[in-house]
């Protein structure tokens, strides 16, 4: 049986007989899948110990790759054929790169491994023919790095996770109150003390421990490079995510006269320690405008348009790369004492301080618009109307995307009490600092990214979905691990198989298929969390969270 994870559209087979990858087993390439190739032989090949040397297209024991233009640009077809070898067709390069994932998993985790544990073996698979292609074009991943700090080798690890599950957008929180994760050489600043806190908060934020050292850390801009051609080689786009006009407390610590200077002494604020909302926002003066202009020139630079395979699903002709500007949680209090924001207000004819932020928010907006780019943020942004190319990430619930998708703006469904795997996992004692509503497997499985109440036309600004990992009770990437794993396999079968309605859903077989799939994640050396609960060291015992009772609403 058929054990792929997530479930191809349809297969054929398989048969009993089948095919044999050996040290003979030659690999052919047609132009354009160029990254299918190289990742062949660095990655499965090394794996299984297998050369894949050059060889002519019509051997009967080869691994042939090629572009199909009757198939959409993510579909592919994956022919196992006695006597005539692997075919992977692809409807563009990404479509043959996800069908070299299935193949992967076809021969097993062996193929999972960085070196061979079975030198010189012959991997066989079944004759079969798999037909595939993604429901959604948008398949998410958000990262926090700002609340605890990733090393770029941990960045790199996740994206090749993410290419392993289908997954091909890497949404990347590189700033927030508690760091400042990218080098911008104009302001040095950001980097030199706004990367570094004093000490950090263990558990929620009302837990009385803390950890008494620095934590912290950034990505130099070469890094970034590196990891945007790396997600890019993947098939994965990257967008990145700079926090404004709320959130902001770790660029105020460095540069003091981007916060509201006549409402506090900002001179006075550290990069943040514990969690929560801040207080300390940007002020909405001209200063500060002209200050993130500066950041988001060097961003755009960092993260070109046209690198990943997002580009060609947007419907709007040059605003094909993606930057994430936040627009959420954006305390209003110092606004309100400042006579700066009140002199602002008046002089736009805003009516208060929630239209003074969709200024600020439009602003970029306009501002990323004309240098070809698209907006996106979280729904807060919704608030005060946008730009035509703008995008909205549906965080609050589901209310957002439905708000986005009549009013025309394109959505990505993230919904907190659906797909935050921050959220507990079970309600048992041994849960890790368990924080919000208990999300299992099961429940991430059954998820359903298009709301109900959408028309047929409405529903197609739906872009897709997304999960996302708040790492503010993740210290540690084997916590990020537990959090994310195993439920992100469910979430990526949601965003790319074409599932029934949730209540239909086979979960017997997706338990069934992940037994195998535990196999693999145990040969990548993931640290999920076991079907049977929190092993020893994965617990956390004494370490306050935030439980909520009860099932999530579906708001």
């Amino acid at each position: 049986m058929n054990d792929v994870i997530p479930a191809p559209r349809a297969v054929e087979g398989p048969m009993r007989c089948g095919v044999e990858l050996d040290a003979e087993t030659t690999l052919w390439a047609a132009p354009g899948t160029d990254t299918t190739e190289r990742w062949l032989r660095a990655t499965l090949g090394a794996a299984l110990g297998l050369p894949l040397r050059p060889g002519p297209q019509d051997a009967r024991n080869a691994v042939r790759l090629l572009l199909d233009d009757t198939l959409e640009p993510e579909a592919y077809k994956l022919s196992v054929v006695v006597n005539r070898g692997v075919e992977i067709r692809g409807g563009g390069a990404a479509g043959v790169f996800w069908g070299a994932q299935t193949l992967r998993q076809l021969l097993g985790p062996d193929a999972f491994r960085r070196a061979p544990v079975r030198p010189g073996r012959a991997y066989a698979i079944a004759h079969q023919i798999i037909e595939d292609a993604p429901r959604f074009p948008w398949r998410g991943l958000l990262l926090d790095v700002s609340r605890h700090f990733m090393p770029k080798d941990g960045v790199l690890r996740h994206l090749d996770l993410m290419a392993a599950h289908k997954l091909n957008v890497f949404h990347f929180h590189l700033t927030d109150d508690q760091g400042w994760r990218v080098q911008i050489k104009r302001y040095p600043k950001l980097t030199e003390v706004g990367s570094w806190r004093a000490r950090t908060k263990f558990g929620h934020r009302a837990s009385p421990l803390w950890e008494e050292k620095p934590h912290g850390g950034f990505y130099t801009q070469d890094d970034i490079r590196e990891i945007v051609a790396y997600a890019a080689e993947r098939h994965i786009s990257v967008v990145p995510e700079i926090d404004i006009p709320g959130h902001s407390q770790a660029a105020i610590a460095a540069y003091p006269e981007l916060g509201n200077t006549d409402v506090i002494d900002t001179t006075s604020l550290t990069v943040w320690d514990t969690w929560g909302i801040s207080k300390n926002v940007l002020a909405p003066t001209d200063n500060t405008l002209r200050f993130y202009e500066g950041v988001f020139e060097e961003l755009l630079e960092l993260f070109p348009a046209d690198a990943g395979p997002f580009t060609r699903f947007s419907p709007f002709p040059g605003f094909s790369g993606f930057v994430h500007i936040g627009g959420d949680e954006c305390a209003k209090d110092q606004w309100k004492q400042s006579p700066t924001a009140q002199a602002r207000i008046r002089e736009l004819g805003l009516a208060d301080e929630d239209e003074l932020q969709s200024w600020f928010v439009r602003h970029f907006d306009n501002w990323l618009s004309v240098r070809g780019r698209r907006l996106i943020g979280w729904d807060e942004i919704l608030e005060g109307g946008l730009a035509e190319g703008a995008a909205v990430s549906s965080w609050r619930g589901y209310q957002g995307g439905v708000t986005a998708a009549r009013a025309g703006h394109d959505v990505v469904m993230c919904p907190e009490q659906q797909v935050y795997l921050d959220h507990r996992q079970a309600a048992g004692p041994d849960e890790p600092v368990p924080i919000g509503y208990v999300r299992t497997l099961e429940d991430v499985y059954r998820f359903e990214p298009v709301p109900p109440e959408l028309t047929e036309a409405e529903a197609r600004h739906v872009l897709g979905t997304q999960a996302n990992v708040w790492t503010e009770v993740m210290e540690d990437p084997a916590r990020v691990d537990y959090q994310t794993f195993p439920r992100l396999a469910a979430f990526a079968e949601v965003a790319w198989s074409a599932l029934p309605a949730p209540a239909e859903r086979d979960f017997a077989d997706f338990e069934r298929r992940m037994a195998a799939h535990y196999g693999r994640l145990d040969a990548l050396g993931v640290a999920y969390r076991p079907p049977t609960g929190p092993l020893p060291w994965q617990r956390r015992p004494g370490v306050l969270g935030r439980p909520i009772e009860g099932a999530p609403p579906n708001v």
